[in-house]
């Protein structure tokens, strides 16, 4: 029970590795925010789960974080409901082709929204109160955030500033807010059917470890990050297979 005492909001809870994460944390004694956008369903069944095991642990809530006028409610959530906030995990993305050529405004606009805005807003919301507890920030960036992947323009991009970001947010917000990142590899492929099984495949033989990741796989990385790194901040690990010193 590292985090005994402890309260963690995560974005994108509700499923896949968001879902892993809170699970996680809520394992090591952590209080948790489900946050979510669409998929109420699952995580109101989360919530369930995790109270069920123990009682007033977990709590949904549902917000769209492009709407950055609302992520202090976030923050005031969690703090009117679990007494405090020591964690923030940034899971919360968006992903889907931009091929040169073919973008817009919106999709430029929701994709760097969703994973480089909402977690700079989200993280200035929380920082006052993270500092109070000498809390933590994990934010989930992509091993494409080093190595671009075609016709993923945007994404790419994204996932490259929300890096910078996190290096720069534990230079402003030290000393007393670590600030860290994970980059996932194949972890989870979407669910929009966009990676057929040979790309699948083709993207596994690229580890160094020939096999596909697990969801467990990151979230083991987060709970690190905040219980057992007390001296690590502005890092980021890839959670990869070695695939992105193979690409």
């Amino acid at each position: 029970m590292q985090l005994a005492g402890k309260t963690a909001l995560v974005t994108g809870a509700a499923k896949r590795i968001g879902r892993a994460i809170a699970t996680r944390l809520h394992g090591a004694g952590a209080s948790v925010v489900l946050h979510h956008r669409h998929a109420e369903a699952e995580a109101q069944e989360l919530a369930a789960k995790l109270n069920t095991a123990r009682e007033g642990s977990a709590a949904t809530l549902q917000a769209d974080l492009l709407d950055t006028d609302r992520l202090p409610e976030l923050v005031a959530f969690a703090v009117t409901r679990f007494g405090g906030l020591d964690m923030l995990v940034n899971n919360a993305s968006s992903f889907y082709p931009t091929p040169m050529g073919e973008i817009t405004p919106q999709e430029f606009s929701e994709l760097m929204g969703t994973n480089l805005k909402a977690p700079l807003f989200l993280a200035q919301a929380a920082a006052s109160e993270l500092k109070s507890r000498r809390g933590c920030i994990v934010n989930i960036v992509d091993i494409h955030a080093e190595r671009p992947l075609r016709n993923y323009l945007v994404y790419s991009i994204a996932k490259t500033a929300l890096a910078g970001l996190t290096r720069a947010l534990a230079l402003e917000l030290g000393p007393d807010i670590r600030v860290n990142g994970v980059s996932p590899g194949p972890i989870a492929w979407p669910d929009d059917g966009s990676f057929e099984p040979a790309l699948q495949e083709r993207v596994i033989r690229h580890t160094l470890l020939k096999r596909q990741g697990d969801p467990e796989d990151i979230a083991k990385t987060v709970l690190f990050l905040a219980a057992d790194a007390g001296y690590i901040t502005g890092q980021i690990i890839a959670v990869d297979g070695g695939r992105s010193v193979n690409i």
